[in-house]
Parts: structure tokens; sequence; C-alpha cells
């Protein structure tokens, strides 16, 4: 079953923001939802990003939870995306990277960044 982008253009959104991920550096599936102009809309960002796996230049192992952890296991490819990430310089202590190390937030958003919760 496929789930409709929640707004005209979401799709390309994603990816555009997903492509600019440096290396070594991370997103969040709500970040980049918030980014692409539709807040609340994580499922639907991975989604986007559940039709990259293993056929994209697109760097899709940069994006992960808002735990900081990889969210695909569930689908088979979560060993794989720690193994990039980890490639990269991203670091994980039982199973969590530091968001706060290594999140990303395009410099024409760092407003955007809230307040942590934790």
């Amino acid at each position: 079953m496929t789930t409709p982008d929640p707004t005209p253009g979401f799709r390309e959104r994603v990816l555009a923001l997903v492509a600019r991920i440096p290396e070594g550096r991370v997103m969040t599936y709500g970040q980049l939802a918030l980014l692409a102009g539709n807040p609340g809309a994580a499922r639907q960002a991975g989604f986007v990003l559940n039709s990259l796996v293993g056929g994209s230049d697109l760097p899709w192992q940069r994006v992960i939870n808002a735990q900081g952890r990889v969210s695909t296991h569930k689908v088979g490819f979560g060993d794989m995306q720690e193994r990039l990430l980890m490639a990269e310089g991203v670091e994980f202590r039982d199973g969590r990277c530091d968001l706060a190390a290594r999140q990303w937030w395009p410099d024409e958003d760092r407003a955007a960044p809230p307040a942590p919760l934790l």
C-alpha cells in the first residue's frame, strides 16, 4: 500500500534535503518532515526514504529516528545503515548516536532546532 504525499511536492523536498546532509551528520525523520514543509509527517518522510534503499545515490542512511537510533532494522537494512554511518565517522553507543553532536540543520534554518526535550 502506498501512502500519498501529505502535500504536493513533499517527496521532492524530502529528497532535496537528504541530498544536502553532509557526510558524518544525520537528520531525524521528524526534522526532515518539518523542513520539507509538513511538520508531523515523519512517517511519510520515512516512506519516501524507504523507496530509496538499495537503489539510489542519495545518502538515505543519514536519516535516523528522534532517539538517535536506526529505524531500518524492521525492514532488514538496519545493520547496513549503521555500517554506512560508522564508515562516515558516526559512532553508536548502546545503539544510539549523539544527536547533539551529529544532527545537521541547513544554515538557512539555524533558528529551527528546538530546545532539547531530554
